[in-house]
């Protein structure tokens, strides 16, 4: 395996990894997609999207899927887990677990050395944090069952199950606690699930909130005046519904709002700028408690290619001397 920048070619032949994954993770707007192709050129990687959003076909502005800064140098890195579903597809916490595991198998077996990034906290914490994940099938008569019961009996049997839910809302509406409930009460049966042990190494990136509060609204005008307003028009137009649109969140909601006569621009500017930067707030309280669950990140300020790739250098391999 050999490791390269721009100035140099080092050969680590000598060299076994302490271990067997990259993650690069931060706030939206902070630059994790540029740093990580870069890494991921000058080490011999692949990338693996932790994104939520980004799996999408026909989303690529509000996203912000970036893909041209995957060619560096006139060479394209190669990522997985981005622009592979319809919008009207589903995808959830356990769709991402299969397909990252059947991706880092499929690097590692190329001998190249897997990334894991972006800033979807779940979707993080689940590989990180070697969540134990399966299939459910909704059973229709348990469904119906559950229907007839109180919301207040309800939310306290998920608490029960599930003292630490990942997502507040789902005490919120009936039918998002009896689809809590059932994945809960599955989850809680014996199980056995090989994967493949992680053991990641973790940068994260972040900047000062001032400057990334200054640089996501930069960004949101930019992409308005660049198609994202029409990039929502058509999913619009191609049959995507308002409702889905709200569950997409953030840029499509609020487009979608503007383009439904219920917003008007400027209000529909000062809401979608306020609800980024409180997203981008959510996602360090993510990262905090990955913290505090012993998941170890380094962190570094602003996406700087010479203290990752430092980083790297001395922490993810060692001598095999």
């Amino acid at each position: 395996m050999l490791l390269s920048n721009n100035n140099s070619t080092t050969s680590l032949r000598n060299n076994i990894p302490k271990f067997n994954l990259i993650t690069i993770l931060g706030p939206t707007a902070v630059g994790k997609t540029k740093l990580a192709a870069r890494l991921a050129k000058s080490f011999n990687g692949e990338i693996i999207s932790a994104d939520s959003r980004q799996v999408y076909k026909r989303m690529d502005i509000g996203t912000g899927k970036d893909l041209s800064e995957y060619k560096i140098n006139g060479m394209n890195i190669k990522y997985h887990l981005i622009d592979f579903l319809e919008p009207s597809d589903e995808f959830n916490l356990y769709e991402f677990n299969k397909l990252f595991y059947q991706v880092f198998a499929q690097i590692t077996c190329a001998n190249k050395i897997p990334f894991l990034v972006g800033g979807t906290g779940l979707y993080l914490h689940s590989i990180l944090g070697k969540y134990d994940l399966r299939k459910v099938s909704f059973d229709p008569e348990k469904y119906k069952a559950l229907e007839k019961v109180d919301i207040e009996l309800l939310r306290n049997r998920l608490k029960e199950i599930n003292p630490s839910l990942h997502n507040t809302t789902d005490l919120l509406i009936k039918d998002r606690i009896i689809r809590a409930l059932i994945v809960a009460e599955e989850n809680a049966k014996p199980f056995a699930l090989h994967k493949t042990e992680i053991n990641s190494l973790n940068i994260g990136v972040f900047a000062e909130r001032e400057i990334l509060k200054e640089r996501i609204t930069l960004r949101l005008k930019h992409r308005l005046e660049n198609g994202m307003i029409e990039e929502v028009e058509k999913l619009l137009k191609g049959g995507i519904t308002i409702e889905k649109m709200e569950f997409f969140g953030l840029e499509y909601k609020f487009i979608a709002r503007f383009l439904n006569g219920k917003l008007n621009y400027n209000d529909m500017f000062q809401k979608l700028n306020s609800a980024i930067h409180a997203f981008a707030k959510r996602q360090m309280t993510w990262f905090r408690k990955m913290e505090r669950e012993g998941i170890n990140i380094i962190w570094i300020e602003d996406p700087t290619f010479e203290k990752a790739y430092r980083i790297i250098s001395e922490k993810y391999f060692e001598q095999n001397v």
